[in-house]
């Protein structure tokens, strides 16, 4: 992925209100980054153009070695649900139903068989401790099980990328820690994790730290991130 002086801005009526501005980075495959900043310094904005649900105002965005404008509407479709995978604070899990039918959601928008649906579902629940909890509706979990739902519905269709906007917001430190325990051996068994937080307990999980003020890139580091 590379961002090469994006800028983003949104209009209320004719108002205009910038967000990002002039933003060039690169995260390569295999990494963990996290992208820090105050409220409103344009973290979740940057998340959503590179997650292809939004678009930059200017500036070009390059996934695959492709520009993000020269995606068909179809081909950014089939990205988002085959090459993405995304995990919020909120979890976002459809009301009384299952975990394992929450996890197979993104199997409906892909080419993958019908009959492998379960299979890849249960694999996917499995991978984040939740196995025990497939018939479960998510009233009858606690935040950190929900969280792991979630993550195992990013994971079904095997993503490239994973990214996790503030995902332990919602959650106590315990089931935090367990949450980041995934995400670190998602990263460890090659996924590029791309995580929003403003805790730096979170983003020291991470091996590169991207801090945003106002919209800009302040300061971009990968090092260890205990001097931080």
């Amino acid at each position: 992925m590379k961002l090469s002086q994006i800028t983003k801005t949104y209009y209320t009526g004719e108002v205009p209100t910038p967000v990002l501005h002039d933003v060039s980075l690169e995260i390569n495959k295999g990494e963990f980054v996290s992208i820090m900043g105050p409220s409103g310094a344009g973290k979740s904005t940057l998340l959503h153009i590179l997650g292809f649900l939004d678009n930059q105002t200017s500036g070009n965005y390059f996934f695959d070695g492709k520009q993000m404008i020269d995606y068909s509407e179809d081909e950014i479709a089939q990205v988002r649900n085959e090459k993405l995978g995304f995990v919020f604070q909120s979890f976002n899990l459809l009301p009384r139903t299952s975990v394992l039918e929450n996890v197979k959601l993104p199997l409906f928008y892909s080419q993958t068989a019908r009959s492998k649906w379960k299979d890849l579902a249960l694999r996917a629940i499995e991978s984040v401790g939740l196995s025990h909890r497939i018939n479960h509706d998510q009233m009858q979990l606690s935040g950190g099980e929900r969280q792991r739902a979630a993550i195992a519905r990013a994971l079904v269709n095997s993503p490239s990328v994973i990214f996790a906007d503030e995902p332990t917001g919602n959650l106590d430190s315990k089931s935090g820690a367990d949450v980041m325990k995934i995400f670190q051996q998602l990263n460890d068994n090659g996924h590029t994790v791309i995580l929003i937080t403003h805790e730096m307990d979170i983003a020291k999980h991470a091996n590169r730290l991207i801090h945003i003020v106002d919209g800009r890139v302040d300061s971009d580091k990968t090092k260890d991130l205990s001097n931080f």
